[in-house]
């Protein structure tokens, strides 16, 4: 080869090198736990906005809903990530030998509350021992609710009616409270009343639990740190940017997978979880957005052990790791 040729091939075998490793996505598939909302917008927001991209990843999400199955895929190892509820599912793995591992909190506040009718006298969560109806699902009944008896006197199983997705029975009943999620539930009766309901947020008198878990398999996590790491890291931008940025681009991939939800939903949903801390509180303040602390997960273990909800003898820490999360990552993307 002569000296000119060379010089010619030279930039060319450089400019190869550098961009074949950024077109060598890992392919990841991320389940989530029901239809596409704005809780779950950060993570259509890294998709949108090309942050997974930037972070090596080409991610496809799958959405959640009454006929899926994505917890059933991520143990199937048929998926790589599983945007899990509370941590009372990681606990049940824990108890059963399930080799899956929570990653990462993005929500630090569980959005689940208790609502009532707002001439109604109620002023904390304790006083709604005073009614004789609250509309709850059976997950409800079985979980916050035995913590709810064990924190506070007065709850007793005898309130306990069914909740059926229909805020109906709850608007015509002045003496009733229904279980929803802060996000959600308010703007529907809202619209469907006229009037606003009373917000109890249970995170807010101590269910403590971390939210919309990034779950994964042990063999994930030992096998390929880096791409957890990166999926995180990426995803935690996502929400920063989902809650502080631009969004347009994120809604209309929300809207297209899920064609029922409407803007104003999407744009209710994301002032609760600003207004609430639902994201951006606790530890996220200083860890950012996923941080979680062994002291807050004995917490809320050591509750529902008090509650007779979780048995004591589950070793919980197995659940969970902090070695992803605390970083930072994206903190100075936040408004």
């Amino acid at each position: 080869m002569n000296r000119g040729k060379m010089l010619f091939a030279a930039p060319v075998l450089a400019a190869t090198m550098i961009a074949g490793p950024a077109l060598a996505l890992d392919e990841v598939t991320f389940g989530t736990n029901w239809l596409a909302q704005a809780e779950h917008g950060g993570y259509y927001q890294a998709v949108a906005d090309g942050t997974y991209e930037k972070h090596g990843l080409k991610v496809t999400i799958r959405q959640g809903g009454p006929q899926a199955a994505n917890r059933a895929l991520l143990i199937a190892g048929k998926i790589d990530f599983y945007m899990g509820g509370n941590m009372l599912e990681p606990f049940s793995a824990v108890e059963q030998g399930i080799p899956t591992l929570v990653v990462g909190a993005i929500f630090q506040k569980e959005p689940q509350v208790l609502l009532t009718h707002p001439d109604q006298g109620l002023e904390t969560l304790e006083d709604l021992a005073k009614l004789p109806t609250i509309f709850m699902g059976k997950d409800g009944f079985s979980s916050y609710f035995q913590w709810m008896k064990s924190a506070f006197p007065g709850f007793r199983d005898e309130q306990y009616k069914p909740y059926t997705f229909n805020p109906a029975p709850f608007i015509a009943d002045k003496q009733s409270a229904q279980q929803g999620y802060i996000t959600s539930e308010p703007y529907e009766i809202e619209k469907q009343a006229g009037w606003k309901p009373k917000e109890f947020l249970l995170a807010d008198y101590g269910f403590d639990t971390y939210s919309t878990l990034i779950e994964t398999q042990q063999t994930m996590v030992d096998e390929k740190a880096d791409l957890v790491q990166r999926f995180v890291d990426a995803s935690a931008i996502g929400w920063y940017n989902y809650l502080y940025g631009d969004n347009a681009a994120a809604n209309a991939l929300i809207k297209a997978d899920n064609p029922e939800i409407t803007d104003g939903q999407i744009a209710f949903s994301i002032a609760k979880m600003k207004e609430y801390g639902i994201v951006v509180s606790g530890e996220a303040d200083e860890g950012g957005i996923g941080c979680m602390t062994d002291a807050r997960q004995k917490s809320f273990f050591d509750k529902m052990v008090a509650a007779n909800v979780v048995k004591a003898d589950i070793d919980y820490t197995k659940s969970y790791t902090l070695a992803f999360v605390c970083k930072g990552v994206g903190k100075d993307l936040a408004k």
